[in-house]
């Protein structure tokens, strides 16, 4: 069985949500998972994006991935969308193999069919450059960008989200509009749930919106990763 490595604090509601549903999709398969936890600084890493410094942002990440192999991990997985907008500059450098959120989503999009999605999620990954990473996985997938508007709406209802670990009404029913304007006016097909710490609010059937838990794409990966013989 492989021990998995996952970075946390990245979003501190996420990591939980992770090792939650890693833990109860193990015991499902009879099987006790081998993880291992560090707790990265959130505040730190978003520095990192907001000032564009994906190389610092990697150097930072590559820090925990490094003791994380040292602690046993044969792989590791960051449980937070953002970050991975440097993944391929850690994958590059990694002691270990990454399980790389952006490969699970390109595989879903393929398998899917799927040609014109959004996204919600933070501001840095909705505007951000990781999305041609997801090209190539998915080079016949469009990404459509909401408008500059609702990229703020999005962006800071998220963040509320991130800071308070709570649903707020208001927001949840802005992001269900914004996620109908984006199926009436772009003909968008489905929205990326790409932001972790949107479980708090929204799964895949209560969404109100076809949606794609971009999370729960990710935990399954990490799941095979544990139980592979």
């Amino acid at each position: 069985m492989a021990c998995v490595g996952i970075v946390g604090g990245l979003g501190v509601g996420a990591t939980v949500d992770y090792y939650e549903r890693i833990t109860a999709q193990c015991k499902a398969r009879g099987v006790v998972p081998d993880l291992v936890f560090v707790h990265a600084d959130v505040d730190k890493g978003q520095g990192f994006v907001r000032a564009g410094q994906l190389d610092a942002l990697a150097d930072y990440l590559l820090a925990f991935i490094e003791r994380l192999a040292r602690a046993g991990a044969t792989a590791a997985a960051l449980p937070a969308v953002t970050p991975h907008i440097c993944i391929d500059r850690i994958v590059a450098r990694s002691p270990v193999p990454m399980i790389d959120i952006v490969a699970t989503i390109g595989a879903e999009l393929q398998a899917r069919r799927l040609r014109r999605v959004a996204l919600f999620g933070t501001t840095f990954t909705m505007q951000g450059s990781l999305w041609g990473q997801l090209a190539q996985h998915a080079p016949d997938v469009e990404i459509v960008k909401p408008r500059p508007d609702e990229i703020a709406f999005v962006g800071q209802a998220y963040q509320r989200l991130l800071d308070t670990q709570r649903g707020d009404d208001d927001d949840t029913a802005g992001l269900r509009r914004i996620a109908a304007d984006l199926q009436r006016r772009d003909g968008v097909e489905s929205i990326l749930l790409a932001g972790t710490d949107l479980a708090v609010i929204f799964t895949e059937e209560n969404a109100g919106f076809p949606a794609i838990d971009v999370a729960r794409l990710h935990i399954d990966s990490v799941v095979e990763r544990l139980t592979k013989d």
